[in-house]
């Protein structure tokens, strides 16, 4: 999920920057320190927003920058686990296939693309389920739902994914799998009311 966050933090504006606004300055440090970067509490940092204050500078004798203290805005996106994401295939190898959500992409293996025998054909580089005849490749828009997180510390983290259940998958698949649920509705109605015409004879 995406989310916005206002955190503090020290800054420390090399002589360089000191021809431009403290803010500006201050942005241009805090992006290289924190864009691009996953963290536990805020997961990966995708921008820095907004920066709302930058205090006065101290002067610390035998050191030329100036130290700050800064409240800024970041945005970033902290997925978690049992969440429906929508996302789009960017590879497909044999034991899964990725699944680019943003700025992480997230794993689909094998086993989570479709609840069907499933069969990796290496020359059309795509996936196709045995029963069902469903074909995952690159490029396909997909929803799945998130079933472990991990994310450490640095630039790395791995999300891992499913399409077993169903309304998960390609929009094709949503669909059939809504067709089908509407059609068990039907279906039940009509039951219930035979055996209510007979339960009234």
């Amino acid at each position: 999920m995406f989310k916005l966050y206002t955190i503090q933090s020290k800054v420390e504006i090399p002589p360089f920057l000191f021809d431009q606004p403290k803010e500006t300055s201050a942005r241009i440090i805090l992006s290289e320190d924190y864009e691009g970067i996953i963290t536990r509490d805020f997961g990966f940092i995708i921008a820095v927003v907004d920066i709302l204050s930058v205090s006065q500078g101290l002067v610390i004798p035998g050191n030329a920058n100036t130290f700050h203290e800064v409240e800024f805005t970041i945005l970033t996106f902290k997925p978690s686990v049992g969440e429906v994401v929508e996302g789009t295939i960017v590879e497909v190898v044999d034991f899964g296939s990725f699944c680019r959500l943003g700025p992480l992409d997230g794993l689909v293996h094998v086993s989570q693309i479709c609840d069907d025998y499933i069969s990796y054909e290496q020359v059309g580089n795509r996936f196709i389920g045995k029963e069902t005849g469903k074909i995952l490749e690159v490029n396909d828009i997909v929803r799945a739902r998130i079933i472990a997180v991990s994310l450490g510390t640095g630039r790395s983290g791995k999300l891992g994914l499913t399409m077993r259940q169903k309304f998960l998958g390609k929009e094709e698949w949503i669909q059939n799998d809504i067709e089908e649920e509407v059609a068990e509705k039907e279906e039940k109605k009509k039951k219930e009311s035979v055996e209510e015409e007979k339960n009234k004879e």
